[in-house]
């Protein structure tokens, strides 16, 4: 007793131990999650979005209530009933009574243990379908209705989807529920096998009788929803019900539910009765009848009578689908023209489209964030994004096409002495300013010129906040704010002029633009949620300090408005004095009847739509335009379409959350645009469904292509904006993120244009040619042009411009031979002139970037336009804009500027002016144009950047002037082209051979002549 009491003792107090240490492990755990959901909330509540937060709380733990209990209850029951009612006195054999003695012992816990763990999977799962959930009980009609079964599209975007979601959940209850009293009878002997024989106590047939009617009632309202279904399932052709499914499969649907019910109601008899075999013959019935209604019926009529006349049978349902695509894409009131484009380029020309003319885009913002760079970034902490933005400002009363960026921060840039947490989270913590240049024009050295330049930045987008807390590239987080007469310890800008901050001027942080730390319990659970001790116990957090995190655009439009999907380009516009990004949001339903199915992921990036992707949709709006001022990070939702039942059920949802269109200012509807990634999603719906011809349709003689980015394979390899493939990522509804590899098709272009029969707008536009496979015999020619105005000021405050929106697409005769981007690419790159001034271009440490090859429909046809950059291969350099190619028809040009090369291409005067007419002898711009980082700037471009010199330009270099060496070499060159041309002409290869040697001896002398040797 004694050495059994002594062990006790030593053994005792490892009990209370591993229990403390369970309970602090769930302590802290439960910390942790309340530090997740404490700090959620004050982010919410900061922005004044709290009702969103607590909605999906609230409404995800109802779900996931409903979801345990609606399978916990059931599951919990069915055992419970079969244990009740066992037979006391059955006699079982050896093996179930071993069962039995090892689960006797644990059948509590079983009971209970297997349906809250069932019960808490099933929460789980229910919890995360919140929102369709919301959308069925706020749900609005859309006022239209399905040429099938009459219903409005409101069905089957709300109510269809809940109901085949209760009945599927139900389903696997009952079938769950059903397992388990099959096994709980069974062990205890309740259900008894002996040879063919198999005997089933009364109150087990009972159960299992009437759990099976059940289980097989569901099925039949399943099969009776299914027949809705059809409505927007993908076929081999279309999306939506075709012949077959109207006439085999829909009937039989319902032949087959009428067929379930029957059979639920004999096993309730077989229940009352005892009779099993009239159910089990029941049941064969239903498996036949599955079979041969609703598989071999419908294979017969596919196979037999519609296979051989598919496009007469089918057309009806073809004109189904292209009405409803249209209608759910947003593209049925596409105004379609016929556009009989000339080839011929007539002196004059232009006259009619001068103002298109003078604002072509020159600027790439593709290519020029590299120039923006050295000239405008100044410090190595700061940085402009791969590719820039385009807009379009009021500059001394006329609005000009602009390329801008904002000067974002970059901790990645700091120097490892720099780079600590003190400095990460409390002095380096916001960007400074925007840079915006001229979209049409350029200074004589092949600069942008600055209407926005400098730090801090002047000029003509006037006074307004530049300091950039909320930005694309901002840190996970920063800790701001003091009270009034502290010391500042915030990097502000590099001002040059304060010795104390090492030449940097700094600030304090003044805005509302995070939860607060001003006290220990914040600070303690945010310390938490970031993993970082100095929130803790850094003296540089005081009672005024704020922490700003979640600050990328996107995500927090995405946070507030999680049923949106969100473009993938979040843009800067001045605004009432303030820098904001603008986010376009979009709502989506793949349940709109006979609309055509895609992935909205693939559509944007250009690839092939697959089925087994998870953002598959047939109805998209650009619902709501979302601001976020980049220096509080305020989010604000307006309503743009105010006739969207998707939106107006989320606004019955979040009542406070949107605001509506008449509260936007009219200088932010100036900013507003048409979004690029709708109308991607729309240029590939437009590829095949401008043809509203169902035979036509059907035949696919007219289906289009968006090209290639035709510059691809073209520039250096090692320019970013030039590769053969490139990755799209896509934030679908309700946060999910996709991303996908494709071909680089040809973007849309946002330029400001007269688009024929039309007034002058801004306006995004694409091509298309041709649809055909790969490996064929492809005809790069354009067959359409999709223009849609994209401008929505003008209008007033609260207003829309009238002609926002307007889709127009102007269609090729298929007779012509309108060149595309592809040919004239082509064309460009093996014209003799141009590749040897182009080999000039390049010779030294110099690579040459062509820029984006925009097409214009003016001079009665289409003219393409391509600058043409220089970049020294040396450590600092920058693209410098040096050349404009131009082509209309099969003429092209290649000048200094593009006013020189219009009047070139059109027999010496195109009728127009260009944005950079006299740049040959200008300057390079706005005020602030020179005062960028020393390093680079003259460093733009090789040797001779300025020297080649076209056929028949009037011009020459600034190099050439003062090199008479280099100047006879180039008009040797020059002369040996031509040459060459004319002896190929003669067919004299003779003389075409030594006007080549000519030509190469004058490359290798100009080459000698500016090296100085």
């Amino acid at each position: 007793m004694t050495t059994t009491s002594s062990t006790s003792g030593r053994r005792s107090p490892r009990v209370p131990i591993v229990v403390t240490i369970i309970v602090l492990a769930a302590l802290v755990i439960a910390f942790f999650i309340f530090a997740s959901l404490y700090t959620d909330y004050a982010w919410f509540a900061q922005l004044g979005f709290q009702q969103v937060l607590t909605t999906r709380w609230i409404a995800g733990t109802l779900m996931f209530l409903a979801g345990f209990l609606g399978m916990a209850v059931p599951v919990y029951a069915s055992i419970a009933i079969a244990f009740r009612f066992r037979p006391v006195y059955a006699k079982l054999n050896s093996q179930l009574d071993r069962y039995q003695q090892v689960i006797e012992p644990l059948r509590r816990a079983v009971m209970i243990g297997i349906p809250v763990v069932l019960g808490i999977f099933a929460g789980l799962s229910t919890a995360g379908r919140w929102s369709m959930v919301l959308e069925y009980f706020n749900r609005t009609p859309f006022g239209k209705t399905d040429p099938q079964f009459g219903l409005d599209i409101g069905f089957y975007v709300f109510e269809l989807p809940f109901w085949r979601s209760i009945v599927a959940y139900s389903s696997a209850v009952v079938l769950i529920a059903g397992l388990a009293a099959l096994a709980a009878c069974y062990l205890y002997g309740a259900m008894r096998f002996g040879g063919r024989e198999v005997r089933i106590s009364k109150a087990a047939r009972i159960q299992l009788a009437v759990t099976a009617a059940v289980y097989i009632a569901l099925q039949a309202v399943s099969l009776w929803l299914d027949q809705y279904a059809a409505l927007t399932k993908s076929n081999s052709l279309i999306t939506g019900a075709q012949y077959t499914e109207v006439n085999a499969v829909i009937p039989g649907r319902e032949i087959m539910a009428g067929i379930a019910a029957i059979v639920a109601v004999l096993f309730i008899v077989t229940a009352v009765i005892g009779r099993w075999r009239i159910s089990i013959v029941g049941t064969g019935l239903l498996l036949v009848a599955a079979i041969v209604i609703g598989g071999i019926y419908p294979w017969i009529v596919q196979r037999l009578q519609v296979k051989p006349s598919e496009r007469t049978f089918e057309s009806a349902y073809i004109e189904r689908n292209i009405k409803a695509t249209r209608d759910a894409y947003g593209v049925s009131g596409v105004q379609e023209k016929n556009y009989d484009a000339t080839t011929e380029a007539s002196s004059g020309a232009l006259a009619q489209d001068a103002q298109t003319t003078a604002n072509i885009r020159l600027i790439d913002p593709k290519i020029v964030s590299d120039t923006f760079s050295q000239l405008q970034q100044y410090r190595q902490y700061y940085q402009f994004p791969k590719e820039l933005d385009v807009d379009r400002y009021d500059v001394k009363g006329q609005t000009e096409d602009t390329v801008i960026a904002v000067r974002d921060i970059d901790l990645d840039g700091l120097s490892s002495q720099a780079n600590t947490p003190y400095n990460r989270a409390f002095v380096y913590t916001h960007g400074y300013g925007v840079t915006a240049a001229f979209g049409n024009q350029r200074a004589s050295d092949g600069k942008p010129v600055f209407l926005e330049s400098g730090i801090p930045s002047n000029g003509a987008l006037g006074d307004f906040q530049q300091r950039v807390y909320f930005g694309e590239t901002s840190p996970a987080y920063s800790i701001v704010g003091a009270p009034k007469g502290s010391k500042n310890v915030e990097l502000d800008y590099p001002s040059g002029s304060d010795d104390d901050n090492g030449g940097n001027a700094t600030t304090t942080y003044a805005g509302n633009g995070g939860p607060s730390l001003g006290n220990f319990f914040n600070r303690l659970v945010y310390a938490a949620k970031f993993q970082s001790e100095q929130i803790l116990l850094s003296d540089a957090v005081n009672q005024d300090s704020q922490i700003l995190y979640d600050r990328d655009p996107i995500s927090r439009v995405q946070k507030v408005a999680p049923y949106l999907t969100l473009d993938s380009d979040a843009y800067p516009a001045i605004v009432d004095h303030r820098i904001q990004w603008v986010v376009d949001g979009y709502t989506t339903s793949d349940a709109y009847p006979y609309s055509q199915s895609q992935s909205l992921s693939d559509s944007i990036a250009g690839s092939e739509s697959s089925a087994y992707r998870t953002d598959q949709v047939n109805y998209i709006r650009n619902s709501v335009k979302a601001t976020v001022d980049a220096y509080t990070g305020k989010v604000t939702l307006y309503s743009w379409d105010t006739k969207d039942p998707v939106l107006k059920t989320w606004e019955k949802i979040f009542p406070t959350a949107v605001k509506p269109v008449s509260s936007m200012s009219a200088e932010l509807l100036d900013h507003v645009r048409y979004p690029t990634d709708l109308f991607k999603v729309q240029r590939s719906i437009l590829g095949t469904y401008h043809v509203t011809n169902a035979n036509s349709f059907y035949s696919g003689d007219d289906a289009w292509n968006t090209p290639q980015e035709p510059t691809s394979g073209t520039n250096d390899s090692s320019d970013t904006a030039d590769t053969s493939t490139t990755t799209n990522s896509g934030t679908n509804a309700l946060g999910a993120t996709t991303t996908t590899s494709r071909a680089n098709l040809q973007d849309p272009y946002y330029l400001t244009m007269k688009v024929p029969g039309q007034g002058t707008a801004y306006t995004l536009y694409t091509t298309y040619i041709p649809q055909q496979s790969a490996g064929s015999n492809n005809r790069n020619v354009l067959t359409g042009y999709l223009a849609v105005d994209s401008d929505a000021g003008g209008a007033g405050k609260g207003k829309k411009a009238s002609g926002y929106g307007k889709l127009t697409l102007l269609t090729m005769p298929k007779t012509d031979n309108i060149p595309g981007p592809a040919q004239v690419q082509n064309l460009f790159n093996s014209d003799t002139t141009v590749s040897q001034e182009l080999n000039i271009l390049k010779r030294g440490n110099s690579t040459v970037k062509q820029g984006n090859l925009l097409t214009l429909p003016v001079g009665g046809g289409f003219l393409y336009v391509q600058p043409v950059y220089v970049q020294s291969t040396s450590s600092g350099s920058y693209p410098l804009l040096q050349k404009v190619l131009v082509a209309f028809g099969d003429k092209i040009a290649f000048e200094d500027t593009l006013d020189e090369a219009l009047n070139s291409l059109f027999g010496g005067d195109s009728g127009a002016a260009a944005g950079d007419q006299g740049a040959a002898g200008g300057s390079s711009g706005s005020s602030g144009s020179d005062s960028g980082s020393s390093s680079g700037s003259d460093s733009g471009s090789s040797s001779g950047s300025d020297s080649g010199s076209s056929a028949g330009s009037g011009s020459s270099s600034d190099s050439g002037t003062d090199n008479a060496a280099l100047q006879k070499a180039l008009s040797d060159a020059k002369q040996a082209l031509q040459d060459r041309q004319d002896a190929y002409a003669d067919n004299d290869l003779v003389a075409a051979a030594e006007a080549d040697q000519r030509l190469q001896e004058a490359i290798q002398a100009a080459t000698e002549a500016e090296s100085g040797n």
